[in-house]
Parts: structure tokens; C-alpha cells; sequence
């Protein structure tokens, strides 16, 4: 009797899981998705309904490519009573916070602005006060949580979730920041790079989908990897992996926070852009100005963006020889200045790459935005699968 009760168990957490990734799937794709009989399907997408986890939404258009032949097919998805999922990122000088529910639709949202050397303890309580702002803004409270994704700008120890030294919130460095963000919201809290949940997210949702491998590139004040190998995020062996910021350019060139000399990141990254232009403009302009201003015309501070790219691109040309990846999808603040920025680098990859690599990879801008990293918080916890379900029954109970 136990391994019929086994495979149902199981029948249904692979049900579960993909609807969490996907959003909405059809019987037919969830089959698909999970290589369970289409009567399988069908029986465990009824139990779920019973269980006030899955609904079949209004009808919101054909999924199928144009030209489909018969009627679009019914869709499942996520009930709200289902729970809700929390996504947080951190930057230098900002933090976002959203909720989203489990069929992908974001039911509030904030930004803030932060000091840039702001203490651990002070962002967290802060980014917490947030939560409950887009919790009540959503309708719900802290029982209906049923994961917390963060992201921090670094390396981030998998096995501890405390941040590396070379990260470019100094006020973190040896904090453990699942442990001290989980204890401010009391619940558990998964800590990744922002890189990786970038890649993750256009991955999900943006310019990745539909990559087998590819890498994400965040180019800001920092400049991070966020890697798809085979289709599932590779981190390496303790979350170090993509830190292509501190690929060393040029040995003999300035300080980097890493301890190195010459960091991509040193000549390539926000700041040394805005070094590049200083003595054009005034002291507080900030990377956005300088876009805006090569956006229009401003040949030096184009010239300085295009720098940056060429040097990116070399960088991103050894990526190419090592992973081999189909796409990349560049984001960050940078990213906001399109070919100003994307073609110096796609030409630079070209040229160092090897001709195969070259030929086998495409660049693009990223989809998603400023959202890309939080967004990529919020999949984090749609990817838990059994666990979710878990606690998504434990809601839906409490709901019904």
C-alpha cells in the first residue's frame, strides 16, 4: 500500500513544481513537463482544486504560436490561496522589496534609496518594514508567506549565506545575511548574488527564455556573472562562481576592493566611468546622467560607455572559450545605454573569442530591467517545489 501512496505524493509535488515555474501550463504541458501519464496529470490537477491550490483562470489569450489549428487549450494555475513568495535585492545605495503570488503576478512592490556604507543591521531592519508595507498592500500577512528570496551584490557563501570581502557593501562583509535577514522576518531566508537571480529571472521570464545556457551580465557599480548551464543555474562549489568583475584587464592598473590591481571591474564599472568624465561634469552627477547624456550626443561620455563595453567584452570573450554559452543578457545600470554600450562589447567578444564560441553566441540587452535581480528572488522560492507545496497546503488550509 505505501508505494501507490508514495507515487501520488510524489505525482503531485512534480505537478506542483512546474506550475510554480511556469505560472500557467496546460494537463498537456504539465504531462509534458513532469513525463506523468495525461490520467496522472488530470487526477492530481483535481485534487489540487479541491485543495484550493490551482484554479483555471480567465481566459487571457492563445498560448499556442500563431496559426494553431482547434480550440486553445484550458490553462491551470496558481489560486492565490496558495501563498505568497517575498523578493528582496540589495544594491549599493538602494533596496527593492516585492510579493508576488504563485501564478507570477507581482501584487506590490517598493524602492528605496539607501546610504551607500549603511550598516547590515540598518538595511535589513529597513528592508523588513518594507515587507510589511507590500504584505498589507497585497492583502495578506505573514502567514501566507511561503518563501523569502534575497539577493546582495557579492559572493555570497552558499553553505552560510555570509558575503565575500570583495563586495561592494562593505557594511556586510562577514555578516551572515540569510541568518540575520531570517531573523528580523521570522522565517526562513535563501541569500543569493544578484547576478545569479538576474540570470534567473531573464532566464524565467526575459531575454534568456528558451537558452539551454547562457550567462547574465550585471554591469553596475559591480560587475557580476549569473550562469545557466543545461538549463539550471550553476553557482559553483560554494556561490563564487561568475564573479567576472575581478578578471584581471590590466596588472598594473588601479586598486580593486578585491585586493587585485586591474579588476575588470576597476575599469569598467560605474565609477570608473564617471572617473573617466570627471573635470566634464559636476561631482554628483551619477551613471544615469552620463547615459542620458551619450544617449544624446555627449561624445565623451559615449566614448567613456564604449570603453567600458570594449573592456567588458574582453572579459566576456574568455567566458565565451570556457562555457561556450548561446546567449548573454546584459543588465544592470549600464544596460540602460544599449549599443552605446552592447556593440564595443559584442565587438571585443568577437575578436578574442574564438571563432567558434563567437559564432555560436549571441548579446543581448536584458528585459527586465532594474527588476531583473528581484524578480530573480521571487523564482528562487518558485523553484522549491516539494517544499512549497508544503507550505502552500499549510496556507491554503488556514485559508479555506
Amino acid at each position: 500500500m505505501s508505494a501507490p501512496v508514495a507515487s501520488r505524493v510524489d505525482a503531485r509535488a512534480r505537478v506542483f513544481g512546474v506550475l510554480a515555474e511556469t505560472g500557467a501550463a496546460s494537463r498537456a504541458d504539465l504531462a509534458r513537463r513532469t513525463q506523468l501519464a495525461a490520467s496522472t496529470v488530470s487526477a492530481v490537477v483535481t485534487e489540487l482544486q479541491t485543495a484550493g491550490l490551482v484554479t483555471e483562470p480567465a481566459a487571457g489569450g492563445d498560448p499556442r504560436p500563431p496559426g494553431a489549428m482547434g480550440r486553445p487549450p484550458v490553462l491551470v494555475a496558481m489560486h492565490r490561496n496558495a501563498g505568497v513568495a517575498i523578493g528582496l535585492d540589495f544594491g549599493k545605495r538602494h533596496v527593492r522589496v516585492v510579493v508576488s503570488d504563485l501564478a507570477h503576478g507581482i501584487l506590490a512592490e517598493r524602492h528605496d534609496e539607501l546610504d551607500a556604507d549603511l550598516p547590515a543591521a540598518a538595511a535589513i531592519a529597513h528592508a523588513a518594514g518594507l515587507v510589511d508595507e507590500v504584505l498589507a498592500e497585497a492583502d495578506a500577512d505573514q502567514d501566507d508567506v511561503v518563501g523569502v528570496g534575497m539577493g546582495l551584490p557579492g559572493p555570497v557563501h552558499g553553505p552560510t549565506g555570509e558575503l565575500g570581502d570583495s563586495t561592494i557593501l562593505p557594511g556586510w562583509v562577514g555578516v551572515r545575511a540569510a541568518e540575520a535577514m531570517s531573523d528580523a522576518l521570522g522565517r526562513a531566508v535563501e541569500v543569493e548574488n544578484d547576478a545569479n537571480l538576474g540570470a534567473l529571472s531573464e532566464w524565467m521570464w526575459g531575454a534568456g527564455r528558451g537558452a539551454e545556457n547562457m550567462a547574465y551580465l550585471k554591469v553596475a557599480t559591480g560587475i557580476g556573472a549569473g550562469l545557466i548551464i543545461r538549463a539550471r543555474p550553476y553557482t559553483g562549489t560554494s556561490g563564487t562562481a561568475g564573479e567576472i568583475g575581478h578578471t584581471v584587464i590590466d596588472p598594473s592598473g588601479p586598486n580593486c576592493r578585491c585586493g587585485n590591481r586591474g579588476c575588470l571591474e576597476t575599469v569598467a564599472g560605474s565609477a570608473a566611468i564617471l572617473a573617466a568624465l570627471r573635470g566634464t561634469f559636476a561631482a554628483d552627477v551619477t551613471i544615469a546622467d552620463a547615459i542620458a547624456c551619450a544617449v544624446d550626443g555627449h561624445t565623451g561620455c559615449a566614448r567613456a560607455i564604449a570603453a567600458a563595453g570594449t573592456a567588458i567584452g574582453t572579459a566576456v570573450a574568455t567566458l565565451c572559450n570556457l562555457f561556450n554559452p548561446e546567449r548573454i543578457v546584459v543588465g544592470g545600470d549600464l544596460a540602460a545605454a544599449g549599443p552605446l554600450l552592447i556593440e564595443p562589447l559584442r565587438d571585443a567578444m568577437r575578436r578574442g573569442a574564438v571563432r567558434s564560441a563567437a559564432e555560436d553566441v549571441t548579446v543581448v540587452e536584458g528585459t527586465l530591467g532594474e527588476r531583473a535581480e528581484v524578480l530573480g528572488a521571487v523564482a528562487l522560492v518558485l523553484r522549491r517545489g516539494a517544499e512549497l507545496l508544503h507550505r502552500s497546503d499549510a496556507v491554503a488550509a488556514r485559508r479555506a
